[in-house]
Parts: structure tokens; sequence; C-alpha cells
């Protein structure tokens, strides 16, 4: 009989079970998946073993070739590298599926390809929506299709469960929400009354004054801002995402939040004799560990605002909007949010007409008053 062990673990967010089992093909212990309840995680053991021992399904008598999530991503890895020597896949969308292919597997490498269920798929597509955009939830989900018709090629799984979950309307579910300055101003009152007020200031004026994503701000090191030059200072934001990198003068309200939460990075350090810091990362905890979530004080400070219905990535929008309504152009709009084609900024052109609009009002009163005269 196959050998599957239940562990049990303790950890903040209580006990968990987790499930591992010895691969007989690589000859290693490997790692299958996580439950906070026994009895779940001893009838997944129960179907595992079955798997294991049979190389069937347990509802279909099937033979399966026993592959994971990351074994399948990596074969056909090696097909679209093929395919970009042939030139039937360009090297944008080469690259784009890699990236993709790559931030999937943290979440689903380790499980067996057949064990995957469209739940735990809708699951992590419900999450990206919630962390970024349906844009970029509809992309993994089209790569996860891709990973499970590959792994119907080789044999890996009887059907794929992805195509039970359906893309949604980018142009239907297109969000456009925005802070105007007097509610960012509101925002960040009530996130200096949060128990995160040192340091969320800062990463909410560096997506609504910069348009830096969740993953650019909690990427960021120090070395990569420079808080002196030209008198101003400058930053360095790269988005693994698209493998985007930009560099701007750093919003002299960014540069003061930021200012402040390295000063009081600095003053709990020496309070606390801690000399040993792990990292360089701007967002991380005393000892200089990263952070890698700040939803909870997120939630906190929208609570306290009132505004209700918005995203940390409608900063982003809040950040193109008013770029927009301070004059600025779609195409330096595009160049400075480092959008990779105009199609992605042409959401804004709306607000471009109102800003026209502004404009030619102006022109009218001023022909107005210069006949007056």
């Amino acid at each position: 009989m196959a050998t599957v062990v239940i562990q049990k673990r303790k950890g903040k967010k209580g006990m968990s079970y987790a499930i591992r089992y010895f691969d007989p093909i690589s000859g290693k212990k490997r790692y299958y998946k996580k439950f906070k309840k026994y009895k779940e995680a001893q009838q997944q053991a129960n179907d595992l073993r079955t798997l294991l021992d049979s190389g069937k399904a347990p509802e279909k008598k099937l033979k399966l070739s026993l592959m994971t999530f990351s074994e399948v991503a990596t074969s056909l890895k090696t097909e679209w590298t093929s395919r970009l020597k042939r030139k039937d896949l360009s090297e944008k969308t080469y690259n784009d599926y890699c990236i993709w292919l790559n931030v999937l597997n943290r979440t689903f490498g380790k499980s067996l390809l057949c064990q995957i269920t469209p739940d735990e798929i809708l699951a992590y597509r419900d999450d990206e929506i919630e962390k970024n955009s349906i844009i970029s939830a509809n992309r993994y989900l089209t790569v996860i299709r891709f990973v499970f018709n590959h792994g119907l090629r080789l044999k890996a799984v009887i059907d794929n469960p992805a195509k039970l979950i359906s893309l949604l309307s980018e142009k239907n579910h297109e969000r456009k929400k925005f802070l105007l300055p007097s509610e960012l101003d509101r925002l960040i009152d009530a996130a200096q009354k949060t128990r995160a007020k040192y340091y969320l200031p800062a990463i909410i004026y560096l997506g609504a004054e910069h348009g830096a994503s969740k993953q650019e701000i909690l990427s960021v090191k120090w070395f990569n801002i420079d808080f002196d030059y030209a008198g101003r200072g400058f930053i360095n934001l790269f988005r693994t995402k698209n493998n985007m990198e930009r560099t701007e003068f750093i919003m002299p309200r960014t540069r003061e939040a930021l200012l402040n939460w390295r000063d009081h990075l600095k003053w709990k350090r020496l309070r606390g004799k801690i000399t040993n810091i792990k990292s360089e990362h701007v967002f991380c905890r005393i000892d200089g560990t990263p952070i890698n979530s700040f939803r909870k004080a997120w939630r906190n400070a929208l609570a306290l605002s009132g505004i209700n219905n918005f995203h940390f990535h409608d900063l982003r929008h809040t950040f193109c909007s008013n770029l927009i309504f301070a004059g600025a152009s779609l195409k330096e709009v595009k160049e400075m949010i480092g959008h990779s084609d105009i199609s992605m900024t042409d959401r804004y052109s709306h607000l471009s007409l109102k800003h026209k609009l502004l404009r030619q009002d102006r022109l009218a009163e001023h022909y107005s008053n210069a006949s007056a005269q």
C-alpha cells in the first residue's frame, strides 16, 4: 500500500493537517495538500492512496500518469519554447505565459493535477479578481486551461475542470472607480488612525500618486529609492507581471510618508536593539522580514473613511484619472502607468473628453469676458 501520512501542524491560524506521500517514481516524499479538519484530510488521504496504488481515478477506471501541476507545467513550457523557435508563438506572448505559469506554480505546483478541483480553481480566480483585476484573473484561468489540456495529452487527468469555469466579460466588469483628491485625503486621514498608521499612508500614496501595484509596492527595497536626487528624489518600480521597470521622481507627499516610515523603523530597531536586519524591503516587520499582505489594514482604513466598494487596485485608476484631470494625454498616462498597450489606457478616454470640455468652458468664459470689456 502507498505511503500517505497526515501530519498535524499548529500555526498562527490554529491547527491544520498536511498530507504528504511517497512518490514511487521519483523516490521522494512530496507535499500534497493542507486541511483545517482531520476528517477532510483523512478522506483525501484515502483517495490519494487509491490513486497511488492503482494509478486510477477513484470514480473512473482510467489509468493515469500521476503528475503534479508543476511537472505538467514544465512539459507545457517546453512545448511553448518549441513553438517560439518555430515562430508559432510571439516572444511577448511566450514571456507572458511563462510569467503567469510561474505565479500559478506557487499555488498549485505541488498538487497532483488530477486532484485539483473546480472549486479550488474558482477560489483562485475570485481571489485574483479581489487582489488585482478581472483581466488578470481571466489570463490566469486561460493558462490553467492550457495546463489541463496538456495534462489530457499526457494522460495526467481525465478531464479539464477549468472548462467548467467561464471567463468573465472584461468590458462589463471593467472597474473605473477612482478617488478625487478630497476623497484621497479622507482615506489618508483614516489610515493615520489605524494600527498601520506608520506605513499604510506611504503604501496608499505609492498607489495613488505613482500608480504602483501591490506587487510593485511590496517588492520595492530601500536601495530602489534616492530621496535626494535633483532635490526631490526618485524611485524605481518593477512589475514582474509584465517585466516592466519604470523610474519616477517621488511625489512630495509620497516622499514625506516614506521618510516618516523609515524614521519609525530606525527608532523601533534602535529601541529594540535589533541589528540583524533580514532584508532591505521597504515594507517589512521590524526585523526586516518582508510583509506579503496589508489587506486587514487596508480594510480598516476604508471602513474608517466611509469609502465603499473600493479595491486597492483602484488606486491605479485614481492615478490615471487624476493625471488626465491634471492635463496629461492618454499616451503620457500609458507611459507613466507602464501599460504595454494603449488599448489598456483607452478606458480613460471619457475622462480626457471631460478635461477638454473643462478647457473649452474656460475658453468660452475668456471670450465672454473679453467681449464685455
